[in-house]
């Protein structure tokens, strides 16, 4: 049985998995819970036969975990607006399609700036960005602090996507993202980011599938 009283942490095997120690609350692509053992390895190569869990795979398939020179350039785009202030980096965005797809009249497709921090009311803008996988989006207000999020310590298994990790869930060195949230963010699990370990979208161009034991 996992220690609930230890904060759980995940470390980067190099050429590998994802270490990780103390977790208590995994799900599939499925949304189906796991059991955790007090140590395990998460697949991050794409390419495991027993995802989540890693099967050996990434010493046989040419996975790499170097970022890549191309990758988006890690900078937050900040956009202000009259009520509220919207923060933004692309570099760690996982393009879940949350904000674009439930906000359009803020987060614009095909617009210059692509943020309209007045598209909306802010109450509205804040309950997306709420939503928001990977941490890329964050606000601040001149009347309120943000609030602490308060969440418990998970790793899901987004289908055909990226780990989202939510709650103290402590990333082992590793460097972030400017501005990125430490209790939300999203991991590479697809093998093909260009900005290892988080995801930056790359499972849509590569076409992965999730391809589990359940599918």
């Amino acid at each position: 049985m996992n220690d609930e009283t230890a904060t759980p942490a995940i470390t980067c095997k190099p050429g590998g998995p994802y270490i990780v120690n103390g977790l208590s609350d995994l799900k599939d692509a499925r949304g189906n819970s796991v059991q955790c053992k007090p140590t395990i390895a998460l697949c991050r190569c794409g390419g495991s036969a027993k995802k989540p869990f890693c099967d050996g795979t990434h010493a046989r398939n040419g996975f790499t975990d170097a970022k890549q020179a191309d990758r988006t350039a890690d900078h937050r785009e900040t956009y202000v607006g009259k009520n509220i202030t919207i923060h933004d980096n692309r570099a760690i965005c996982a393009h879940a399609g949350i904000c674009t797809d439930n906000l359009a009249s803020v987060w614009r497709m095909h617009d210059e700036p692509w943020i309209d921090p007045d598209g909306a009311a802010a109450a509205a803008i804040i309950a997306v960005i709420a939503r928001c996988p990977s941490g890329a989006l964050s606000y601040a207000t001149a009347d309120a602090d943000v609030p602490a999020e308060d969440t418990a310590p998970a790793v899901r298994a987004l289908p055909d996507g990226p780990y989202e990790v939510t709650g103290p869930i402590a990333l082992n060195d590793q460097g972030w993202g400017d501005g990125a949230k430490r209790d939300h963010y999203t991991l590479c699990r697809c093998g093909a980011s260009k900005n290892k370990p988080f995801c930056d979208g790359s499972h849509w161009q590569a076409g992965f599938k999730d391809g589990g034991p359940l599918d």
